[in-house]
């Protein structure tokens, strides 16, 4: 059994995830293994908001090179959660903006 701390790494904060706050939509980085309904099941739990859809993102790690040293970035994988209309917004991305 997974706790939901997790499957829910870390939240992204760029410039194109805080445009989707404005619709009730936030982006976290997951478990790699982590499936949709766990994803909106940890989310719910965490932040104690009600959930109306996941979308997942796998993301391929770069490959980088350093004078002759070769190596690869880690994959990641990224999930968008939309909250229902009357669920309130998650405070932590609230206060950045």
């Amino acid at each position: 059994m997974k706790f939901a701390y997790d499957i829910i790494k870390k939240p992204i904060i760029t410039e194109r995830s805080m445009m989707g706050t404005q619709d009730h939509k936030y982006t976290f980085e997951v478990a790699a293994d982590a499936g949709k309904i766990e994803i909106k099941k940890a989310v719910e739990e965490i932040f104690g908001v009600k959930v109306a859809k996941v979308n997942t993102i796998k993301l391929p790690g770069k490959w980088k090179r350093m004078g002759v040293h070769v190596g690869k970035r880690p994959d990641i994988k990224k999930a968008i959660v939309t909250l229902t209309p009357d669920s309130k917004g998650i405070e932590l991305f609230e206060n950045m903006m």
